[in-house]
């Protein structure tokens, strides 16, 4: 398994992405059914995202409190996060729902704050190094 040892960078941006998982999880899940009208956006849909983004939130944070991580994990939220982005961006295009200028404002405003995580996150992982195999990178702490 191929390890790095997280830059300070890469941990604040995995930290601020678990933050705005959680929050839009909490957000999205407790008030799908009063925000779904303005939105334009189904409840279930809304309500779905939200509980996705939860479990999501934690696994983010626990990356975000290691300072070795394996170079996979790091892939796999960038991955998350621009399947994400590309998502929002469908959702609008494909006509899967009839959102409001409220709606569209909404997909396309988170959209862009995931964008902007996710390129903290690359460029924090870009300044990450690899990780001496030591007893420290072997435990993942």
């Amino acid at each position: 398994m191929s390890l790095i040892q997280s830059s300070p960078l890469l941990r604040n941006a995995l930290a601020l992405d678990a933050a705005a998982c959680g929050g839009m999880g909490l957000i999205l899940a407790a008030a799908a059914g009063p925000l779904a009208a303005p939105l334009g956006l189904p409840a279930e849909f809304l309500r779905g995202a939200g509980l996705v983004l939860l479990p999501c939130a934690a696994l983010i944070a626990w990356f975000a409190s290691r300072r070795v991580l394996p170079r996979l994990a790091v892939y796999a939220v960038i991955g998350i996060n621009l399947l994400w982005i590309a998502d929002s961006i469908a959702i609008l295009l494909m006509g899967w729902f009839a959102p409001t200028g409220l709606g569209i404002a909404f997909v396309l405003a988170q959209a862009a704050a995931v964008a902007i995580v996710t390129e903290l996150e690359v460029i924090g992982f870009k300044r990450s190094g690899a990780a001496a195999l030591s007893g420290e990178a072997a435990s993942l702490r």
